[in-house]
C-alpha cells in the first residue's frame, strides 16, 4: 500500500527534480561559491571597498550546471557520488558516536591528538574511491579480485604479510638512528 510520501517522492522523480533540478543547484553553488571566493574573474572598485563581479561569476556558474544536466552521464554520476558522500558522512559520524560513548566523565576533543589525520585521509581516500568507482574505473579491479582463485589469494595476502613482517623488522627506531648519526657530537662537548 503506497504511502502519501511515498507518491509525493514519485513524483518529483517524475519532475526530474532528482535528475535536473537539484544536481544543477549544486553545481551552479559550488561553482558561483568558488568563482566568488577565487576572484579569478576580477573584482570591481567600489568607493574604498572591493567587489567580485558577481554578475560575471553567476552567469558562468549559470552556464557550467546547464552544461553539466545536459550530459545524462555527469548527472548519473553526480546522484552516485552524492549518495556514496552522504552515507561515508554518516558512518563517520556514528564512528564518532561509537567512541564518545567511552569519554562518559570527560568531553571528547579530537584537537591535537592524530584522529584528526587519520579521519582527513580515511575521508579523502574514500571520496576518491567513490569518484573513481562512479567513473567506473575500478570495475577492471573488482573483477580481478572477483574472479580470484582461493590460492592466488591466500598467497598474495601471505606476500603482505611478510613484506611487513620484513620492514618491522628492519626499521631503525627514530631515537637511536639520531644517536648513530651523530656518535662524536657528546663527546665534543665533554672535552
Amino acid at each position: 500500500m503506497p504511502s502519501t510520501f511515498r507518491n509525493a517522492i514519485e513524483f518529483f522523480v517524475e519532475l526530474g527534480v532528482y535528475d535536473i533540478i537539484l544536481p544543477f543547484l549544486l553545481v551552479f553553488t559550488l561553482m558561483f561559491a568558488i568563482l566568488e571566493k577565487t576572484k579569478i574573474l576580477g573584482i570591481e572598485k567600489i568607493g574604498e571597498k572591493e567587489y567580485s563581479k558577481k554578475n560575471l561569476d553567476a552567469m558562468i556558474a549559470f552556464v557550467i550546471a546547464f552544461l553539466v544536466i545536459a550530459s545524462t552521464q555527469l548527472v548519473r554520476i553526480i546522484n552516485e557520488v552524492m549518495a556514496n558522500v552522504v552515507l561515508l558522512i554518516v558512518l563517520a559520524i556514528s564512528f564518532l558516536l561509537l567512541v564518545g560513548v567511552f569519554y562518559t566523565d570527560k568531553q571528547f576533543s579530537l584537537e591535537g591528538s592524530k584522529w584528526v589525520t587519520f579521519f582527513s585521509v580515511v575521508m579523502f581516500l574514500g571520496i576518491v574511491l567513490i569518484f573513481l568507482n562512479a567513473l567506473g574505473w575500478l570495475r577492471p579491479i573488482f573483477r580481478i579480485f572477483t574472479n580470484i582463485q582461493a590460492e592466488w589469494a591466500s598467497s598474495i595476502v601471505f606476500i603482505i604479510v611478510i613484506i611487513l613482517f620484513m620492514w618491522y623488522i628492519t626499521k631503525e627506531p627514530k631515537e637511536e638512528k639520531a644517536k648513530i648519526d651523530h656518535p662524536h657530537s657528546t663527546e665534543k662537548k665533554n672535552h
